[in-house]
């Protein structure tokens, strides 16, 4: 008997949980279509707040693709760098196969490419449209070439200087030209406007977050009675504030799916003249969207950002709204 209580007794208890949760649930839902449909029932309003926070949010995100591209190419180039090094004037062939064999076994390069002296007037006379010119010379002026990749542990300014310096005191050795520089300063260029980009978005993030904040004042302020009357019959501060955080969500959910159609319309309205001017340049550079996991990010910032403006108007606007006050305005009548 006392098995079977046991049993009967851990059964109700389950199934009181169950209800409890499924009430709590069902509450939830109720909330969030009531809160949903407030919002469609206020069209222009709930529009002109998803634009706003469209474009605070679609501003900052296009400048970070943008920028994510400049990497990628600026990546690109910096995989094919090379480091050029031309030989004496007097320098034979086995000079520069034994310069080759040397430089070969350096461990901070991975290829090394030869061009002969007389490759590379060949190649000049092929592209500089100065052939004839080229006959009346005595003997060939350009000097015997290696083309060294660097490996990419070292492709940055104090690697590539080392390198540079252990490759000028090597026998035979006229002259090293490393075409790194300026891709070093392209890439301090898009760090700095990273940390700008950044900059914007978090204070663009706050604007979000004031406009959402001062909309749901306006809302809370609007149902005063409403939340007088629920709080005098019992109604919890979670039970009242929940109403408008679900509203803050839409809003940020809203902002959120208007951010992204931004982002696709600026991309394919800048993507032809972007290809054509990258074309000119014969560069692969093209604008990059936003993938999956960055749509979803995307709705998760925009959807926590309306939270929590939400959250801060409501915790310092409902707050100092009581019961009391429904006694006051009797009074005073």
């Amino acid at each position: 008997m006392a098995t079977e209580r046991r049993t009967r007794g851990a059964a109700a208890r389950g199934s009181a949980w169950k209800e409890l949760l499924g009430s709590y649930l069902l509450h939830h839902r109720k909330t969030a279509r009531d809160s949903a449909e407030r919002l469609w029932r206020a069209p222009v309003a709930s529009l002109m707040t998803w634009l706003v926070m469209g474009i605070a949010l679609a501003l900052p995100v296009g400048l970070l693709l943008l920028l994510t591209s400049l990497q990628g190419v600026s990546a690109g180039w910096e995989s094919t760098a090379r480091v050029t090094v031309y030989l004496d004037q007097s320098a034979t062939t086995d000079d520069l196969s034994r310069l080759r064999a040397e430089v070969a076994s350096r461990p901070d390069v991975t290829d090394v490419t030869v061009i002969t002296k007389d490759e590379a007037l060949k190649e000049f006379r092929a592209s500089s449209g100065l052939a004839d010119a080229l006959d009346y010379l005595d003997e060939n002026p350009l000097p015997h070439t290696l083309l060294l990749t660097p490996d990419e542990s070292i492709r940055n300014q104090i690697g590539m200087q080392k390198l540079m310096v252990a490759l000028e005191d090597l026998k035979d050795v006229a002259r090293v030209q490393v075409d790194l520089g300026w891709l070093q300063r392209l890439n301090t260029i898009t760090d700095l406007l990273g940390r700008g980009v950044w900059a914007l978005g978090l204070l663009l993030a706050a604007a979000v977050i004031l406009v959402i904040g001062n909309t749901i004042r306006l809302a809370i302020e609007n149902r005063r009675d409403e939340i007088l009357v629920a709080k005098l019959v019992g109604g919890t501060d979670a039970f009242v504030r929940r109403p408008f955080l679900y509203t803050g969500i839409w809003y940020g959910l809203g902002g959120g799916i208007v951010a992204f159609i931004l982002l696709q319309l600026t991309l394919w309205w800048m993507s032809g003249p972007v290809q054509r001017l990258a074309s000119l340049y014969r560069s692969e550079f093209e604008l990059s969207g936003l993938s999956w996991d960055g749509t979803l990010g995307l709705l998760t910032v925009s959807v926590l950002l309306g939270w929590m403006g939400a959250w801060l108007a409501v915790k310092r606007h409902l707050e100092v709204i009581e019961p009391n006050q429904i006694e006051a305005r009797g009074t005073a009548g």
